[in-house]
């Protein structure tokens, strides 16, 4: 089974604003966004993804174009997966984050995320679900050396770590991720190892060794690391 490097988008004007883009069209990068975008495809480069997988949002499309730029010669595809788009937020599409935090709704979707349909929009946990279910679809039908990077949104990778992870849904909002962060979770056939969280500066050139010998025992006591 394979390594799945999870990208968030760079930031947009809509992160910058408070605002909630959810999926509305003509949400692209804004200036530090493009910049976090090239400076993220130059720390990837040295990783030979298999497939370059992306929501089919702007942001996350303009993200992984940057990457893909970035891969050389024999560079994959890029291939849009319906099932990484954001999360359908309903009503609450294009409203302020500090409007919004005055809304009854808004104590559930911190504290019991599971219980949480948007208005007019979808639940948090079909998004976990479709997010979850296309990860281990990819998983399937990749090779243990493979690397597969995933571009998608905020709330949908920290539901496929939270899964990674052994979390309730309803935990989930304890996990950062930031724009143009990279996740790594390592999938065995006896569980995921999460290697990186929110990881928006460290070398991530080791994913590129295809002689390091993978265990599916996790190291008592923790390990060395990779030095």
């Amino acid at each position: 089974m394979p390594t799945i490097v999870l990208v968030r988008h760079g930031r947009t004007s809509a992160n910058e604003r408070g605002i909630l883009a959810g999926r509305s069209p003509g949400v692209t990068l804004d200036e530090v966004g493009g910049s976090q975008a090239t400076t993220l495809a130059t720390r990837l480069s040295t990783v030979p993804f298999a497939t370059i997988v992306t929501s089919p949002l702007e942001r996350t499309r303009e993200t992984a174009a940057h990457i893909h730029a970035q891969q050389g010669q024999n560079a994959s595809e890029v291939v849009v997966d319906e099932r990484f788009i954001e999360c359908d937020y309903g009503t609450w599409t294009g409203q302020s984050l500090a409007t919004l935090a005055k809304e009854s709704l808004w104590k559930q979707v911190q504290s019991h995320p599971s219980a949480v349909t948007f208005p007019d929009g979808e639940s948090l946990m079909a998004m976990s679900m479709r997010a979850v279910a296309a990860i281990r679809e990819w998983n399937q039908q990749s090779s243990d050396a493979d690397v597969l990077a995933v571009i998608s949104h905020g709330d949908v990778i920290k539901a496929v770590l939270a899964d990674a992870l052994g979390m309730h849904l309803d935990a989930f909002q304890r996990l950062s991720v930031d724009p143009c962060s990279v996740s790594i979770v390592r999938y065995t056939e006896a569980r995921p190892f999460v290697v990186r969280i929110n990881d928006t500066g460290s070398d991530v050139a080791f994913l590129a060794s295809k002689d390091a010998e993978v265990s599916t025992d996790a190291p008592v006591g923790g390990g060395a690391g990779r030095g």
